[in-house]
């Protein structure tokens, strides 16, 4: 068997077998395919996608490429929350929480801020001394001890996905259904979990950000889910504007924290609410979502989500005394509004411009080496369909980074966070209808 003929194949619009799959993430994995020859693979798959089949083989050499964690002695059905990338996005710390809480173990294994999207694994960094690099040893104590972990990507699992995802980055190669689909389940296989919920993000402040794409990508995840024999459900979710109003890592950890302690936007809520009630059921705690979502509502009463939140930042040797003082997090030097020039409805906002901003700002990686400003980012001040005057703030950026040294020519002396900012704002006359939280669920 030789790289040439699979690629060779699957330039030619044919389907490959298990054996030609596995035999190309072997080579992958043990240096014996070249970069350049994996890369060739990739953009056949790109232009000619793969058969459900393929893409199921394809996610079983991806995860059997490292090692694949055998969770059978903790209690429980384990189930998993993904989400496919958000501006402002920190669902996973206010879900796992309340939903670890219900009794359901929570093995997580997260990601950092990609592009214009924040990363759960960068947000609990902004907490002093949180380690998200625990041994898989430590990791699953850790599940077993309170019901929750969560970890970044570890080199034992999944390798292949994590030296073919580099290699998508700088081949015009990531947004391919196929790959995106092997990418996160080779990963959520390689947990030992029992069940899936996935948040597949649309919308303009999305990877997806047309509805039939993120539907298509949803399909094919539960379809591999069933395959492997989990339970996954798919809840495609709306990405119109940021989620909350905190966009950056500790200022986003903050509102997740304000939202255990029973406060916070009405978007967090009813999301957190309703994706954690289905992994109450997938985990065997409800039938019914109702029942789910009523079980969470008094974990959030009674405080019990926020004292398990605590406990998962002791355990991975963070100060739980964050969830009381604040000023413990970083905090940025420089704190300003950004001006709205016109009154009106906020009609529509270009949200993947917002995430470039907390970006510039410093709450982000403009580069993969790029170190992050913890502190950095911003609130948001109004959403859409609320109605702003001339001179009211539209957002209040945290930065550390001197304001005059991001100021571009012919900016009108606004920096180009600022003015960025400006100009994803589309202000109008009328009040606009609310885009819905949840487009669709796909079990």
């Amino acid at each position: 068997m030789r790289p040439f003929d699979i690629i060779k194949k699957k330039r030619d619009g044919e389907i490959l077998t298990s054996k030609e799959i596995d035999f190309f993430i072997r080579g992958i994995t043990n240096g014996e395919i070249t970069d350049y020859q994996a890369t060739a693979l990739l953009m056949a798959i790109y232009f000619n996608g793969m058969t459900e089949d393929e893409t199921y083989h394809l996610t079983y050499s991806m995860m059997h490429s490292g090692e694949v964690l055998d969770l059978s002695d903790i209690s429980g059905i384990k189930v998993d929350k993904h989400s496919t990338g958000g501006v402002g996005d920190k669902l996973s710390l206010t879900i796992a929480p309340l939903v670890a809480s219900a009794g359901i173990p929570m093995p997580m294994i997260a990601g950092r801020g990609l592009g214009h999207t924040g990363g759960t694994v960068d947000k609990l960094e902004s907490i002093p001394n949180f380690r998200t690099d625990l041994s898989l040893r430590e990791f699953k104590e850790t599940v077993k001890k309170i019901n929750l972990s969560i970890i970044g990507q570890t080199s034992e699992i999944a390798p292949a996905d994590k030296i073919l995802y580099a290699l998508r980055d700088v081949t015009a190669t990531v947004d391919s259904i196929p790959l995106i689909v092997s990418s996160i389940m080779s990963k959520k296989m390689a947990e030992g979990i029992d069940g899936l919920v996935m948040d597949i993000k649309t919308g303009n402040g999305a990877f997806m950000k047309e509805f039939e794409d993120a539907l298509e990508l949803s399909e094919g995840i539960v379809q591999i889910g069933k395959k492997f024999g989990k339970n996954v459900v798919a809840l495609i979710t709306d990405m119109n504007q940021p989620l909350g109003y905190a966009v950056g890592n500790s200022l986003e950890v903050i509102e997740a924290i304000e939202f255990l302690k029973g406060k916070g936007s009405d978007d967090i809520k009813n999301l957190t609410l309703k994706i954690g009630a289905w992994m109450l059921k997938i985990g065997g705690i409800t039938e019914d979502i109702e029942d789910g979502i009523k079980i969470l509502q008094e974990k959030l009463k009674s405080g019990e989500g926020l004292e398990k939140f605590r406990e998962l930042i002791k355990c991975q040797n963070g100060n739980p005394e964050v969830t009381e003082d604040y000023n413990l997090f970083p905090k940025a030097k420089i704190i300003k509004d950004v001006i709205s020039s016109e009154s009106g409805y906020v009609q529509k906002i270009e949200t993947d411009k917002i995430g470039i901003s907390a970006s510039i700002l410093g709450a982000g990686r403009l580069k993969a080496d790029s170190p992050i400003d913890y502190s950095a980012g911003l609130i948001l001040r109004k959403k859409i369909g609320d109605y702003v005057e001339k001179g009211e703030p539209l957002i209040t950026i945290h930065t550390n980074l001197p304001l005059p040294l991001l100021i571009k020519e012919g900016s009108e002396g606004r920096s180009e966070a600022e003015s960025m900012i400006t100009n994803s704002y589309i202000i109008g006359v009328n009040q606009p209808i609310k885009p819905p939280l949840i487009h669709k669920v796909i079990t």
